[in-house]
């Protein structure tokens, strides 16, 4: 049930804050099968036509409210960056009708599977398939200011998406960049601690320094059809990015080619 994967008290504990002009991120405190302290977030985007996208959504506070009214309030978009980024979908889309629901295939279908009071039955606008994913558009508004890329090779059905204007990747499980200080930082002390086994994942999902074990796991675990994620990264790999907001761990201020370049290395070579 996603009860037990919603903090509590999310008004509390969000972090939220312009990453550039157009771009606004809420941080919040997520741990993996309660042990791994992995952070959650989500992405408000500002378009050149003045409409609103966000992307893997949160819990929908009175603060998050007043930053879609700040920002214009028309949002139009909510992506739900792969096939696990999207509890939240259901109570933005009651609170913003008329959105368009974005999404990997299979999501729509295991939403509807779901037995849970968070998760309605919205339509999906588009839906993401590998047999047609370079044939997929969004509309002339979006793209205008997107590139994107199904990661179908991926274990999650990953969606990349650059948002052009700022130079700005946002991503959800392609790229952690542990520890994850900001989404943990409204937190008591007392509950950041981590035993092992958070640690130990914490450790290999730090794409700073030696990144070997990162490299394998995405070699080994992450990369489900290896040939067709090799061909994503290598075009994502072409786009030109400065930062990058991953739904996971600190957003990456500067230099995230060069990061994003050195993590995906084995890929980009294959």
């Amino acid at each position: 049930m996603s009860s037990k994967l919603i903090p509590s008290n999310p008004a509390d504990v969000m972090v939220i804050r312009h990453v550039t002009p157009n771009i606004v991120t809420f941080s919040v405190p997520f741990a993996r099968f309660g042990t791994a302290k992995i952070g959650g977030r989500g992405t408000l985007v500002k378009l050149s036509s003045g409409n609103l996208a966000l992307f893997s959504p949160v819990a929908l506070t009175e603060a998050a409210k007043a930053k879609v009214a700040e920002l214009g309030g028309n949002l139009a978009y909510i992506i739900a960056l792969d096939y696990e980024h999207h509890i939240f979908i259901s109570e933005w889309a009651t609170q913003y009708p008329g959105v368009k629901i974005i999404g990997p295939e299979g999501l729509p279908e295991k939403r509807a599977g779901q037995h849970d009071p968070k998760i309605g039955k919205e339509e999906f606008a588009v839906v993401f398939k590998k047999e047609n994913k370079h044939d997929i558009k969004i509309d002339d508004e979006f793209d205008a200011d997107f590139d994107y890329e199904y990661v179908d090779g991926h274990a999650n059905k990953e969606i990349v998406f650059l948002y052009k204007p700022e130079k700005v990747l946002i991503e959800a499980d392609l790229l952690f960049n542990m520890p994850a200080t900001e989404q943990y930082s409204k937190v008591p002390e007392a509950e950041k601690k981590e035993g092992f086994l958070g640690k130990l994942f914490e450790g290999l999902q730090n794409p700073h320094g030696d990144n070997k074990w990162m490299k394998r796991f995405n070699w080994h675990v992450a990369a489900k059809d290896r040939a067709s994620f090799n061909e994503s990264v290598k075009v994502i790999g072409k786009w030109d990015f400065v930062k990058l907001i991953p739904c996971h761990g600190d957003v990456v201020e500067e230099n995230a080619k060069e990061m994003f370049s050195q993590v995906f290395e084995w890929h980009l070579r294959a």
